[in-house]
Formats: structure tokens, sequence, C-alpha cells
């Protein structure tokens, strides 16, 4: 970028950041607080093809778009990564996301291990961070707790969950593992370890 279309909140200090963690475990809140905590983060917004809810805002939670223009702005590789759940394709947009990092902003993903693992091999800069629950046994109290979903779609998605997390420790994608076992310290530690790694970055480049 030339100094000509540079803006005065523009750095050299740019980063993609991922967040992962199974379905219970709180990932969400904590990427909010991390996005509210840090002046220059930016979330970026998946495109999908489900179905639009009344709770859905578009351009906020998600992109909405057809499968038809999904599978058409796929194969011209618009798209960092993809995935299919539930019959329902959702993608992450490549513009945007180049497009903040140039800027030198916190560009914050949230997207799963199979697509952690497609956006490290593209961005191996990135700053992978996985939230894992206190225990197996809290992250399916937490599922039920939440009372959304009869009883054999939350052991659906524990077991889910519970792939999840083995693949997440076992595919070498991840840079860090946090525990969210109070969520303020959680979203404290998670601050501080996105803090410290630009910090580390930025002294490395004098």
């Amino acid at each position: 970028m030339t100094d000509a279309h540079r803006l005065p909140t523009d750095t050299d200090n740019g980063m993609l950041l991922i967040i992962s963690g199974p379905s219970g475990v709180g990932k969400t809140t904590i990427t909010r607080a991390v996005e509210r905590s840090i002046p220059d983060a930016v979330f970026s917004v998946s495109c999908t093809t489900r179905p639009r809810t009344s709770a859905d805002a578009e351009g906020v939670d998600y992109h909405f778009t057809t499968v038809d223009d999904f599978k058409a702005r796929e194969a011209a590789g618009e798209f960092i990564e993809t995935a299919v759940y539930a019959g329902n394709h959702y993608g992450t947009p490549r513009a945007p996301v180049d497009a903040q990092l140039a800027r030198g902003r916190l560009m914050i993903l949230e997207i799963d291990v199979q697509g952690a693992k497609n956006v490290k091999r593209q961005y191996p800069e990135a700053f992978a961070l996985f939230i894992l629950p206190p225990s197996e046994a809290t992250l399916l109290q937490r599922l039920r707790d939440r009372k959304r979903e009869p009883e054999e779609v939350i052991q659906r998605r524990f077991r889910i969950a519970q792939e999840e997390i083995a693949e997440a420790r076992r595919c070498g994608a991840y840079d860090a593992f946090l525990v969210n076992d109070d969520l303020e310290r959680a979203i404290a530690e998670a601050v501080g370890m996105v803090n410290a790694r630009r910090a580390a970055r930025r002294a490395a480049r004098r």
C-alpha cells in the first residue's frame, strides 16, 4: 500500500487471528470480547447459504447468499476456506481479510478446525487459538444447560466436539490452547496472548 492510500489509523502490524473451539465452549463470547478489547480488531463476516432467521443481521452475523452464487465464488477462488455444515455452505471471503491485513488491522476469523488448517496453509503467520472446556463432562453439561435441543442432538454435538478437540491437538495448526474455566479470566488471557504476539512481531521488525 502506498503512502497516498494510507489512512491515519493504518499500521504495519496486521495479524490474522483464528479462534476455534467446539460447540458450547464459549468461543463466540470470547471472540466478540477480544474484538471489543482491541481497538483495531475487525471480525471477518462469513458467507453462508443457510436461511436467514429473524435474529440474523445481514453483514453482521453472515453475508447470506444462494447456493449457486456461493459455488460460483468458490470456483473463482474468492474464499480462503469453505465448509459444509448441516447441508449449508460457509466460506470466509478473501478480499476483506487481505484488505484489513494490509491496513495493519487485527483480522479475526472464528472458524472450525478444518477451516483453520486451510487458512494456516495459506497464511502461516496467522495466530491460531483453540478454546477448550475445563473437561468433557463440563462441556456436555453446558450443551444441556442451553436447553436448545433434544438429548439426541446434544449427544451428536458432544461427539463432534470430542472429535474436534482431538483433531485440534493432533493437527499442528494451533499456536495456543486456552481453557475456558472462568469466562472473564479466559477473555483476559486471550487478549493478553494476542497483544503479546503482535508486540513480539512489531519488535522483530525493528
